[in-house]
């Protein structure tokens, strides 16, 4: 079994790929592997796709990366396999982003990513630090998570999702900000996982166990 977290240019992967390593080694879930080549994508199990910055710098970079979306697409969308956003990875499964400009996004996910703008106007953006997950409905990414535990953020923009039926966690800033989106084989964590200690880990071992 193979994942791979795509490697697109956007943001340091040393954490993620030594997070998603040991987690990898410790339930037994093969090896995991950092690449840009499309073949590689396309042999992947599961797929992981980081990203940080601006969403339409990092949907560019994506696209600059020939062959590499429709590889994603491939493996995630027509067989079904399973993936993981994280961060700006999350926020371009909407179907556009509104960030400097608008953007389109894979619309794997219905909704739009828009600026944060918190009902009290002492919370500062970008929303930055730990925060307690709230969780809307039970997935099995959530085996042995319960809302109340903490996940580390960096983000000024947040995903507002069509379907209420599609954000799995969420949690307060002055105004729910979606914490965690999914459906079918998608899953999407605006947080940073390898960055969220033990919960984070505890998250990435059940996406590794999990079969859609």
């Amino acid at each position: 079994m193979t994942t791979v977290i795509v490697d697109y240019e956007s943001g340091n992967l040393h954490s993620a790929e030594k997070a998603f390593q040991r987690m990898a080694g410790e339930v037994g879930a093969g090896e995991v592997i950092v690449t840009s080549d499309p073949e590689a994508i396309r042999r992947a199990d599961r797929i992981v796709l980081p990203g940080d910055g601006a969403f339409p710098a990092c949907r560019e970079a994506l696209f600059d990366h020939r062959g590499v979306y429709e590889a994603m697409e491939e493996v995630v969308i027509r067989q079904g396999n399973p993936f993981l956003g994280i961060c700006i990875g999350m926020q371009m499964m909407a179907s556009r982003g509104l960030e400097y400009q608008e953007t389109p996004g894979f619309d794997w996910i219905g909704g739009e990513v828009a600026k944060i703008t918190p009902a009290d106007a002492h919370l500062k953006v970008p929303h930055m630090g730990w925060n307690d997950l709230v969780i809307d409905h039970a997935h099995p990414v959530f085996d042995g998570i319960e809302s109340g535990q903490h996940a580390y953020f960096v983000h000024s923009y947040h995903f507002r999702v069509a379907d209420p039926a599609h954000r799995l966690a969420h949690v307060d800033y002055a105004g729910d900000i979606t914490a965690m989106v999914g459906r079918d084989n998608l899953l999407g964590m605006q947080f940073h996982p390898e960055k969220s200690q033990k919960t984070g880990l505890h998250l990435i071992a059940n996406f590794l166990r999990w079969k859609p």
